[in-house]
């Protein structure tokens, strides 16, 4: 089963300094039928603005995982860690017993993210952080691996959470197929970050969004496709 959902019909937030395109329920869109997928409880495609960005804030008992699409993003957390990443990089946190942290735009430039939050598989774990600065070009016709699970000791993924989640980025072209299998038992969320294709006959564009529950899909790119697809357990 593949559900298609159209960008233009996601919740929106608008404060000047910052666009929000949401994925799930969250904060003034307030949607009681769309609150999560799976583990899956909230994506949000940040726009920010040069020289602002979200003060210092608190967070417990979330995998949090921030993917950078342009500019530079700032973290500075309650455990000491200060970096900032650009495009393609990642950043995580596992805010178990509670943790603050920012996150802004220093640059000259705007600012887009994914903010991705992920429920735990266990509550009150310690806090933890940390970034990785993933070369673009590895994701190149390819499904380059982000982030998986703790217990997952095959996955190649650098990034360990509290959550029975796999996670990919992938920049497809032009005339190459991309396949990815969705098993038995299991579901997955597309994002089409940037750019558009073809995915199991569905036309997707900038924004747009797969759900896709036990069915393998294929990615035709029309021109260019750059996507992240966060897979795991169905119904969770």
């Amino acid at each position: 089963m593949i559900r298609y959902i159209d960008s233009k019909k996601m919740g929106r937030g608008r404060h000047g300094w910052l666009d929000s395109h949401f994925h799930f329920s969250f904060a003034e869109y307030h949607n009681p039928s769309n609150m999560q997928f799976g583990v899956l409880r909230v994506i949000n495609d940040d726009m920010v603005q040069p020289g602002t960005g979200f003060d210092t804030h608190p967070h417990k008992d979330m995998e949090i995982i921030s993917y950078v699409i342009q500019g530079e993003l700032t973290h500075a957390d309650s455990m000491g860690n200060k970096h900032t990443l650009t495009r393609g990089q990642v950043q995580y946190m596992s805010a178990g017993t509670g943790v603050t942290h920012s996150e802004h735009n220093l640059g000259r430039d705007l600012l887009r993210f994914l903010q991705i939050w992920i429920l735990p598989d266990k509550k009150g774990v310690t806090p933890n952080y940390g970034d990785f600065r993933f070369v673009f070009a590895d994701r190149e016709n390819r499904w380059l691996p982000i982030a998986t699970s703790l217990g997952n000791s095959h996955a190649r993924a650098p990034i360990k959470i509290h959550a029975d989640i796999n996670v990919y980025a992938a920049v497809a072209s032009s005339g190459d197929l991309l396949e990815f299998p969705v098993l038995p038992g299991r579901q997955a969320y597309l994002v089409m970050i940037e750019d558009q294709a073809t995915i199991n006959g569905t036309a997707m564009h900038t924004r747009d969004a797969l759900e896709i529950v036990e069915e393998s899909i294929q990615v035709e790119p029309e021109g260019s496709a750059h996507m992240l697809i966060i897979e795991m357990a169905k119904g969770a």
